[in-house]
């Protein structure tokens, strides 16, 4: 009789993520243990749990998912789950807080059958935040020139310096977008531009968008009205607007949702596997979604 798959939801919000949970049972988890409101002083017990219950053949059969609302206590979390493995004890780990991994992975995708990202010129509005930040790192990886934008120039340069960290020759510039001045300097001469924006804020006018002369593909992924990038519709899938490849946040969507039942899939076939954003691009990739 084949071991049962468990998966250990680990969230830091009051309630762990019903969203999660159901994209969780929809990939026939076996047993979904959830825990909420989980800081990394918390972590080693769990972990520990995880690690001496099951034999290193059968860890494979164990995962853990780290969650939440806030992606920087997520990070946190998975480092804490990182540092309590040792050997063969380990199981296999995936980050995807506020969705962000897997909603970067598919907007970058979505690009990319559009034009080259080697060389590109993108710009990622509201770069960042959880989203525009590893949306911005998949595209500088890949060879874009990437323009991180921010109302706060500051944020944005230090965004560009952690990227830079870790990609040293990668082409990464900070810029502010504070007024409409800026934001048309900043799309000036791109053919990308990825918006993700908090929830019902305007990133791109139309009066902008509609001047520009290189713009090819226009991906943005807030669902709620206003759009982040006016003219484009939520629905929107290469949907042509005005001469521009044009996706929204449920074009994108599906995409999104393909990556992360993979992406759960994918923790049950080893028991080392860390998943965070390159890697669930990666995944993305080979489902060619």
């Amino acid at each position: 009789m084949p071991q049962p798959k468990i998966l250990i939801q680990l969230d830091g919000d009051v309630h762990a993520s019903v969203f999660d949970a159901v994209v969780s049972v929809d990939c026939e988890v076996d047993h979904l243990l959830q825990y909420h409101g989980v800081r990394p002083e918390h972590v080693r017990d769990l972990v520990h749990g995880a690690m001496f219950t099951r034999g290193p053949r059968e860890l494979k059969n164990t995962a853990i998912f780290v969650g939440g609302s806030d992606v920087a206590l997520g990070e946190a979390i998975l480092t804490a789950v990182s540092d309590c493995f040792f050997g063969p004890l380990r199981v296999s780990v995936m980050l995807d807080a506020s969705g962000a991994n897997t909603t970067a992975a598919a907007a970058v995708l979505a690009a990319a059958r559009h034009v080259e990202l080697n060389g590109t010129r993108a710009v990622v509005l509201a770069g960042t935040g959880p989203v525009g930040q590893r949306a911005a790192r998949l595209l500088a990886r890949q060879g874009a020139a990437v323009r991180v934008a921010s109302r706060s120039g500051e944020r944005a340069a230090s965004v560009c310096q952690r990227i830079q960290a870790v990609l040293p020759q990668s082409s990464l510039e900070a810029v502010e977008t504070k007024s409409q001045e800026q934001v048309a300097a900043a799309m000036a001469d791109a053919q990308l531009v990825i918006a993700a924006g908090a929830a019902g804020v305007s990133l791109l006018p139309a009066a902008v968008r509609t001047r520009l002369t290189t713009l090819r593909v226009a991906i943005d992924l807030n669902a709620v009205p206003p759009a982040g990038i006016e003219g484009v519709e939520v629905t929107d899938k290469a949907e042509e607007r005005q001469g521009v490849i044009c996706y929204g946040a449920i074009g994108v969507g599906a995409t999104k949702m393909k990556i992360h039942q993979a992406a759960i899939r994918k923790l049950f076939t080893a028991n080392n596997l860390l998943l965070d954003a390159e890697q669930v691009f990666a995944l993305g990739r080979e489902l060619a979604v």
